[in-house]
């Protein structure tokens, strides 16, 4: 064997990207993503998706990037510099951009199951998500609140998924997800922040390769109750949690008053920030870095990254949609998995 094949033999495998909301942005930031492949730090990936519908979308767009249908992941390695590799999944009906039809939400949800299963079986790196829309998926039968908990269901018993957003300069992990503000401070208990903290702490050294990772906690309260006087969830629930977590052995404080800990020199003294529900972990990470944010969803067997952002159905369609968060999630799954791998091999 030549000294090139061996190499190629070595290369890891690429990423799987989801279509996403056909009649979202997915096929235009995807298209847009592969253009700038270019500019370095671009790994190379591959689509799940109708190869004829996004030909179509590009050219509407005015987005000259040639698609080439695969039959296998490891075909796109190879062909990923002259065009963006697509294993073909059918679509029911032709998608509209911004229209949404119930009808393409069984493609939708299987795009999601071929990605994950060829990244358990090593086929690819990792899952990277193209945002999806709920309420059409629901009328398909999908019975989740969002991407995290189906994956997680998908990974199997013993997974433990929790959802951080991350850019890089904050990372922070909502203990609450998807619940209004009422139910979230009702769900809120010792143990779901002491699991939190576990799968973060967790993921921080084997993801994100960090030796010694160092955990905030935020409080729910202003001041973070100010002992008890403006109520008493510091004391009772967050304390506790941080508390098991040190007896750990996990490297953490808190609660802290949320209202000082994104600033940046307080940024500088952790590695991760627990946020007690979703608006006070996604706004300050949307402040620092709106375009910037990643989607990473932590616990599961395999890496799965996304763009921070919805299908913005009203610019479906037009070209002017940002592809910044996809090629952050793009870049972001590339390096947690090359990490993945990096510990597997010194464990080995």
């Amino acid at each position: 064997m030549t000294g090139g094949a061996a190499d190629r033999d070595r290369r890891p495998p690429p990423l799987a990207l989801t279509m996403g909301e056909p009649a979202g942005i997915g096929g235009e930031i995807a298209l847009m993503a592969w253009r700038g492949r270019g500019s370095g730090g671009m790994p190379p990936f591959f689509l799940v998706d109708d190869p004829d519908r996004l030909r179509r979308l590009g050219a509407a767009c005015g987005l000259d990037a040639p698609v080439e249908e695969i039959a296998a992941p490891g075909e796109a390695a190879g062909l990923f510099d002259r065009a963006l590799p697509v294993l073909r999944e059918r679509l029911a009906a032709e998608p509209v951009p911004g229209r949404l039809d119930a009808r393409n939400a069984p493609a939708v949800i299987r795009a999601i199951d071929r990605a994950v299963a060829l990244a358990r079986d090593g086929a690819a790196a990792g899952v990277v998500t193209n945002p999806i829309h709920k309420t059409t998926l629901y009328e398909a039968g999908f019975r989740y609140p969002g991407h995290t908990e189906y994956l997680a269901e998908l990974a199997g018993p013993g997974a433990g998924s929790v959802m951080m957003l991350a850019c890089e300069a904050l990372r922070v992990v909502p203990v609450t997800v998807h619940l209004s503000l009422r139910q979230a401070i009702a769900a809120l208990t010792t143990e779901a922040i002491v699991r939190c903290g576990r799968v973060t702490a967790a993921a921080l050294a084997g993801d994100f390769g960090i030796a010694r990772p160092r955990l905030a906690v935020a409080g729910l309260n202003p001041h973070a109750g100010e002992d008890g006087h403006m109520g008493r969830e510091e004391i009772e629930v967050i304390a506790p949690a941080v508390e098991a977590l040190r007896a750990e052995g996990v490297q953490v404080r808190g609660p802290a008053p949320a209202d000082t800990l994104f600033h940046e020199a307080a940024r500088r003294t952790y590695d991760a920030v627990l946020c007690m529900y979703h608006d006070q972990a996604l706004i300050p990470l949307k402040t620092v870095d709106f375009a910037g944010g990643v989607n990473v969803t932590l616990g599961l067997p395999f890496v799965r990254t996304s763009p921070d952002h919805g299908t913005a159905l009203g610019i479906a369609g037009t070209g002017r949609a940002s592809p910044a968060s996809l090629i952050a999630a793009l870049r972001m799954a590339d390096r947690l998995a090359r990490n993945r791998r990096a510990m597997s091999g010194a464990l080995a």
